[in-house]
């Protein structure tokens, strides 16, 4: 079995087949510690990735209204959201039954009161609802076909004048990914760039 069905494997299926074993990470983001329960079978269970840091320190967020964190794993990105800005509602959705829980686990670890866990793939736990902010750093594993997806079907599901944010591999926010972005919305900027990552932004006008 090679490496990338191993990782699809891993953090982006239903149910992983990967015996749970859990850790702890303690870490400062946005001027905040914060705890998160992890364990094998999700994405980047040691240590918060870089893409996620990046994407969580440059994140442009509104005061009030309704955010979408799409891809969760155990929930940092939805997590810092509802912490920083308390009159949000968030949401965090993801496709793995594992990671879902652990996000349940750590919106109450971080006493979180105005976030929720939906487990399915990528939109359809909110079909019913339309976002503010949409937020992701995709699970890129799982081949190009889910990126491109989380981007085209995201304005279907936000107000006028949401943004969506999205963390990348400055490798692979090359320009077929920009397209994407332009498909969709017509334009795209780059919110921040470091450490190999860019992230980009785009608003629903």
């Amino acid at each position: 079995m090679n490496e990338r069905v191993k990782a699809v494997e891993h953090y982006f299926t239903e149910r992983p087949k990967s015996k749970a074993r859990y850790g702890l990470i303690r870490t400062c983001l946005r001027g905040r510690t914060f705890e998160f329960l992890t364990a094998s079978g999700v994405f980047s269970k040691k240590r918060i990735d870089s893409g996620t840091r990046i994407l969580v320190e440059s994140m442009v967020l509104p005061k009030k209204g309704c955010i979408l964190d799409v891809g969760c794993g155990y929930g940092t990105v939805g997590i810092v959201a509802a912490a920083a800005e308390q009159g949000l509602e968030v949401i965090l959705v993801d496709v793995n039954a594992r990671a879902v829980w652990l996000a349940r686990q750590n919106v109450e670890k971080n006493r979180i009161g105005n976030a929720g866990v939906r487990c399915g793939f990528l939109y359809e736990p909110v079909q019913d609802l339309t976002f503010n902010c949409i937020l992701s750093n995709p699970p890129v594993s799982s081949g190009m076909q889910t990126v491109k997806s989380v981007i085209l079907e995201a304005p279907a599901h936000m107000t006028s004048n949401a943004t969506f944010q999205m963390v990348l591999r400055s490798k692979i926010a090359g320009k077929r990914l920009c397209a994407f972005f332009e498909e969709a919305f017509g334009r795209v900027e780059i919110l921040a760039r470091q450490s190999g990552y860019r992230v980009l932004l785009s608003k629903k006008e």
